[in-house]
């Protein structure tokens, strides 16, 4: 018998392993990690499957395997093909898709320890410091006597590997290589149980009463025998002894037990489901049980716009799927729309369950994931890394906001949770629900070639009517300054009204801080993040200037760092200085605003959306979290800030973006029993995004945007595959591109495909690293694919072994 393996590591192929004898043949099972050799080390692998055949033409040597990691599958043997295929869609080593899809500390591998030795410190005091390494690891080496493994493994890869070893010989330094373990295990405690079987005898002491009665009580309201040593001692700080003596008399039960940490904490405000369905909504509902009944491969588009009662088709459609004994999986695009939805599903389907998103802690995700094989949640709702949750059998995935772009991953492995989500539906014969108000062009006409079948939901839930939509033109509005003002006469009439009737406000504004930049009045320079090649943004709250791409931070500074003047000014907006604003306009007002700086904890955004529902916040400011999902019964007004802010963007989908955003926060308005009123500031009130958005009318915007990309053979009648660029001198990637485009060219003549480039990223520099990029279009995905293939085969040939790194983004979402 022989493994396939997926090792951990950047490797195209997987590896063939022989098993350990120490271990049976029937202990081998697809989804178990295994600790294999890889050159000289050892690295987590993933076994695939077993077979008793090698290929004809292997010759080569098959090494065994260290050692078996798990005594059961960490996933399932069915997914195995759906990882296989998104290696291969996305190019992306397979090993690394696995690692990437189970939750974090649990790659082991060897690795080496260097300690400075006695010797080794004495000799390197003696010499000057001109004769030693000027490096930081050698700093830290003489300082804390070590270095982290870390550092070690890099080091090994790079020309002091040489030093290292004549040290070591030298005895200056020992080098000992071991295994790590999981950084991240299952959580234990000592536990006490009640023993049913012994009555307290009268020689019990006060305490032991005490401590048995506390006990008695938890058992009893937490339904559960078992209770943690912790939660006994924090009623009862003195029960530590007590339990102690009353487990000898055989009063009550000892043991470690496993504990769950729980994510779910503070619950977010839920909606009682309601008596009777619209007609929509069962026409919906019934569409989607016959295919959960069919159990084949069926995808939906629910076109609903906002207020329609998606939600609720989602809930129903999940407990239909669950009679029928299936799972379910539902992604949102953010952890914030998984809290809103993960209200409404505790409530209705408590502890079945299950979370996965980055929000949660590696604890918690690890107990998620253990909780979900073992079939303890049968629901899992979560952002895009939910995608991978362990699921077997499943019957029904929802795609909600599905036109969202937060669902392709920007770094590492570049995936498309949506798309890539269909495709484990297909593989799974399942029902798949992409659901939205404003849907992508691309899902869109998949329903209208018949690739989808399309649901339409037209009509709000008792048939509110949607808001009136108001557009001011900026550019009309006379002001002393000349420049456009940051409120209108209309809106700051509109909020004022707002706020005396007693009704809710939503101001939308998708820039955080308190401005956009700072510039020098004398020379004209702008201050800027020393990693990327981009304005720092003010945030006047903490003082200090903020990259939002790398995170760089300072304070903010009194003169400007080019040439010392002190004729800085702030110039744009974000939300936190229209806060401040409007804390000037409206006084009386309570104001809250909703961001990524003020809800840095789930707790934070949880008490602002409660604030909101009970009616004690008057003015909601925020940003795109503002957007989506979010059901205010008592927000009567949205005002729109900058209704222009995405259009500028180089990105062919800035129109069909900035629809969807304005269309999105239009629908936070009127969903109770007053209507709603929207007013929104512009400087291109004739832009067709923005008319049709003002008519709640995607299909018009859906007949511009696919009349254009339909001229320009840009998706959905074409695919793209964006090939990135970086390293830290500008010249070397500017000639590696251009080295790369002359080869593709000349080796993939194909009248099907058009080759854009190479051209330096809209965003030149990020976080240190210069960016170029280059395009490639073609109908025909044979063609990319083989393209992409050229490419990772002939890197190495074509920019060596320099500092270069070059990415293949399939389906890009981002142009920047």
């Amino acid at each position: 018998m022989y493994l396939e393996v997926a090792a951990a590591s950047p490797i195209g192929a997987t590896l063939t392993y022989k098993p350990h004898p120490d271990f049976p043949a029937s202990d081998y099972k697809p989804g178990l990690r295994l600790l294999v050799p890889l050159g000289p080390r050892l690295v987590t692998g993933y076994l695939l499957r077993c077979t008793d055949q090698l290929a004809a033409e292997a010759q080569y040597t098959i090494r065994m395997i260290n050692d078996v990691l798990d005594q059961e599958p960490i996933f399932p043997a069915s997914m195995v093909p759906f990882f296989e295929w998104l290696a291969g869609y996305y190019h992306y080593p397979i090993g690394e898709v696995i690692k990437c899809a189970l939750p974090g500390g649990l790659t082991p591998q060897s690795g080496r320890h260097i300690q400075l030795t006695e010797a080794g410190q004495l000799c390197f005091e003696s010499l000057p410091p001109t004769e030693l390494p000027s490096e930081a690891w050698f700093k830290k080496l003489t300082v804390d006597k070590k270095l982290p493994l870390s550092t070690s493994r890099r080091l090994w890869r790079s020309s002091d590997r040489r030093l290292l070893e004549r040290w070591e010989k030298d005895g200056y330094v020992t080098i000992v290589q071991s295994i790590g373990t999981d950084s991240i295990k299952a959580k234990t405690e000592i536990c006490f149980a009640l023993n049913d079987a012994a009555s307290p005898p009268p020689s019990c002491s006060k305490a032991g009463e005490k401590t048995l009665s506390i006990l008695a009580a938890l058992t009893e309201t937490g339904n559960q025998p078992w209770i943690a040593r912790r939660e006994i001692t924090r009623i009862y700080p003195g029960a530590g002894r007590a339990l102690l003596a009353l487990k000898d008399q055989g009063l009550v039960l000892m043991e470690e037990q496993h504990i769950y940490r729980n994510p779910f904490g503070e619950r977010p405000p839920s909606y009682p489901a309601p008596d009777i369905l619209t007609e929509e909504q069962n026409t919906a509902l019934q569409a989607i049980e016959t295919a959960l009944e069919s159990q084949k491969f069926s995808p939906f588009l629910i076109h609903g716009v906002t207020g329609s009662g998606k939600t609720e088709v989602y809930l129903k459609a999940t407990e239909s799927a669950i009679n029928r004994g299936k799972t379910v999986l539902l992604l949102v695009p953010e952890i914030a729309l998984a809290t809103q939805l993960e209200g409404n599903f505790l409530a209705r389907f408590a502890d079945q369950v299950a979370l996965l998103h980055s929000g949660l802690s590696s604890g918690e995700r690890f107990d998620q994931w253990q909780r979900i094989l073992q079939k303890k949640a049968q629901i899992v709702i979560g952002a895009r890394s939910a995608l991978f949750a362990p699921l077997e059998d499943i019957g029904l995935f929802i795609i909600d906001e599905e036109h969202d772009p937060a669902y392709k991953q920007e770094d590492g492995f570049r995936y498309q949770a949506r798309d890539a989500a269909v495709l484990r539906a297909s593989q799974s014969n399942a029902t798949i629900i992409l659901g939205s108000a404003t849907p992508s062009i691309v899902s869109y006409q998949h329903a209208m070639t018949g690739k989808y079948t399309l649901l339409n939901m037209n009509k709000r839930v008792e048939n509110k009517p949607l808001p009136e939509v108001e557009i001011i033109d900026l550019r009309a509005i006379p002001t002393t300054s000349g420049k456009p003002p940051m409120f209108s006469p209309q809106l700051i009439k509109a909020i004022k009204e707002t706020v005396k009737n007693g009704d809710q406000s939503i101001i939308f504004l998708n820039r955080r801080g308190y401005a956009q930049l700072m510039l020098c009045q004398s020379c004209g320079k702008t201050v800027q993040c020393g990693h990327c090649n981009i304005s720092l943004t003010l945030h006047r709250g903490k003082e200090e200037l903020r990259c939002h791409y790398c995170g760089f931070s300072r304070k903010s500074p009194s003169v400007c760092p080019a040439c010392q003047s002190e004729s800085l000014i702030a110039i744009g907006f974000g939300t936190e200085r229209v806060e401040s604003d409007l804390k000037k306009i409206v006084p009386n007002a309570t104001i809250a605003r909703l961001d990524r700086d003020t809800t840095i904890k789930r707790t934070d955004f949880i008490r602002i959306l409660k604030q909101v529902h009970r009616g004690e916040i008057d003015i909601l400011i925020g940003t795109q979290m503002v957007a989506k999902g979010h059901h205010f019964p008592g927000v009567t007004l949205v005002g729109v800030i900058w209704a222009d802010a995405s259009l500028a963007l180089p990105d062919y989908k800035s129109s069909e973006r900035t629809f969807q955003m304005l269309t999105q926060v239009f629908g936070r308005a009127g969903r109770g029993d007053k209507h709603g009123r929207v007013i929104v500031q512009t400087h291109h009130p004739d832009h067709y995004c923005i008319k049709t958005a003002q008519q709640h009318d995607y299909c018009t915007l859906f007949d511009q945007e696919i009349t254009f990309r339909k001229s320009l053979s840009y998706p959905p009648f074409s695919r793209l595959v964006n090939v990135r660029f970086e390293g830290k001198n500008s010249t070397t990637v500017g000639k590696c591109a251009q080295a790369m485009a002359i080869y593709i060219r000349k080796h993939t003549l194909h009248r099907d495909m058009e080759i854009l480039g190479p051209s330096p990223a809209p965003l030149a520099i990020l976080r240190d690293l210069h960016r170029w990029q280059l395009l490639i279009k073609s109908s025909n995905l044979m063609v990319l694919s083989r393209a992409c293939e050229l490419l990772k085969a002939h890197k190495a040939k074509l920019i060596g072994m320099s500092s270069v790194k070059l990415t293949i983004d399939v389906d890009p979402e981002s142009m920047l």
